[in-house]
C-alpha cells in the first residue's frame, strides 16, 4: 500500500488542448507524479451531457488521451484511464444520488447558467452530473483535487457527500481537498484579454492549441490584441502585453521583470515575434510527440487497458465497502 497522497483529476474529451490547458493544469500535474499517487481520467461519461457525434467521441478521447502521454504524464508513474471503462464510477453516482438533495444540485452555478439560458438540452445529465464527478473523486480515495474558480463548488458537494454517507454509516470515504499548485498559470485569449482562452472561443485566434503548427502559433500571436501604447509593459492597463509576457514568463522560465527589461525601447512587432518563436519552440516537442502517438493506436489501447485494469482495482475496492455498508448482498458468480 502507498504511503503517498491521492490526486485525481480529469477533463472532458470535448476537443483538442490549448495553451491555457498546458499551462493551468497539464504541465502541473506532470510536476506530481513523483511525490503523489495521481489518477488521471479522460471523463467521456461527463462529455455526453452534450450531444455528441460518436466518432467525434472516440476520437476526441483518443487525441486527448494521446495529448496527455505527449505533454510528460508518465503512464508508468500515473493511473491514466478512460472513464467509461471503469463501471463502478456509474455504480457508486447511483448510490450518491439517493443521498443528494434536488436543492443541491439547483443551487450549483453551471446548471443555473445553462438553465436560464433555456438550452434545448437541458437534461437530467446536465443536473446530476456534479454527482458523477463527486463519485469520480471518492472512488480513489482522493486526498486532493487540482480545481479552478468554476470547479469549487463540486468539490464542495463531493466533502458534503462524503461527509454525509460517513455519518449514516461509518467512516469509508476520505475527504478530499482542494490543490492548489504554488504555481498557477492562468492563460487568457488573445483576441479578448480580460477572458480565459478557451477553445470554445468561436474566434480561433484567440487560442493555440498544443497541436498547432508553427505557422500556426506564429499568425496567431502576431494578431493577438494589444494597445496602442507600444511600450512593453506589466500592468492592468495593457492587459494583452500582460498575457504575453506570462506566457513567455511560464513558458522560457524568465522573470517578467527581467522581460520588460530586455524590450525597453522596443515595439510589440519584435516583442511579438519573440513570443511565438518561445510559444512554438515550447510546444514543438509536445506536437511531434502527440503525431507520434496518435499514429501507434495499439500502445494507446495498451496504456488506456492498464489503465483501466489499475482504476478497476481501487474502486471496486471502495465500491464493495459502500455495497455492503448499504445493505447490498454481494453478488456470486457461477
Amino acid at each position: 500500500m502507498s504511503d503517498k497522497k491521492v490526486i485525481f483529476s480529469g477533463a472532458q474529451p470535448s476537443g483538442k488542448m490549448t495553451l491555457g490547458n498546458y499551462l493551468g493544469a497539464i504541465k502541473n500535474w506532470t510536476k506530481l507524479q513523483d511525490e503523489y499517487d495521481c489518477y488521471y481520467s479522460v471523463v467521456d461519461l461527463h462529455a455526453i451531457t452534450v450531444p455528441q457525434e460518436a466518432k467525434n467521441l472516440r476520437s476526441n478521447t483518443m487525441e486527448l488521451l494521446a495529448q496527455y502521454l505527449a505533454c510528460g504524464l508518465d503512464p508508468e508513474k500515473n493511473t491514466i484511464f478512460i472513464q467509461s471503462h471503469v463501471s463502478a464510477h456509474t455504480e457508486l453516482m447511483w448510490i450518491l444520488n439517493t443521498m443528494t438533495y434536488m436543492g443541491e444540485l439547483s443551487r450549483m452555478t453551471q446548471f443555473k447558467d445553462k438553465s436560464q439560458k433555456s438550452e434545448a438540452n437541458l437534461n437530467a445529465g446536465l443536473f446530476t452530473y456534479p454527482v458523477l464527478m463527486a463519485a469520480d473523486i471518492l472512488l480513489y480515495q482522493t486526498d486532493l483535487v487540482p480545481v479552478g474558480e468554476d470547479q469549487k463548488q463540486h468539490l464542495e458537494l463531493a466533502r458534503d457527500l462524503a461527509n454525509r454517507f460517513n455519518n449514516r454509516y461509518s467512516p469509508t470515504f476520505n475527504i478530499p481537498e482542494g490543490y492548489i499548485p504554488k504555481e498557477v498559470g492562468r492563460v487568457m485569449s488573445l483576441q479578448e484579454p480580460t477572458k480565459k482562452m478557451s477553445k470554445s472561443d468561436s474566434n480561433e485566434n484567440g487560442y493555440i492549441l498544443l497541436a498547432d503548427d508553427a505557422d500556426t502559433i506564429r499568425r496567431k500571436i502576431k494578431r493577438s490584441v494589444t494597445d496602442s501604447l507600444g511600450i512593453v509593459a506589466y500592468n492592468d492597463e495593457q492587459v494583452g502585453i500582460k498575457n504575453l509576457l506570462e506566457i513567455y514568463s511560464q513558458l522560457d522560465n524568465k522573470k517578467i521583470e527581467d522581460l520588460v527589461a530586455m524590450y525597453e525601447g522596443k515595439g510589440y512587432g519584435i516583442f511579438k515575434e519573440d513570443v511565438a518563436e518561445v510559444v512554438a519552440e515550447s510546444l514543438r516537442p509536445i506536437r511531434e510527440k502527440y503525431v507520434d502517438l496518435l499514429n501507434n493506436k495499439d500502445y494507446l489501447e495498451n496504456v488506456y487497458a492498464i489503465g483501466a485494469s489499475k482504476a478497476e482495482k481501487q474502486a471496486r475496492k471502495t465500491l464493495r465497502k459502500v455495497y455492503k455498508k448499504v445493505g447490498l448482498i454481494e453478488r456470486k458468480f457461477l
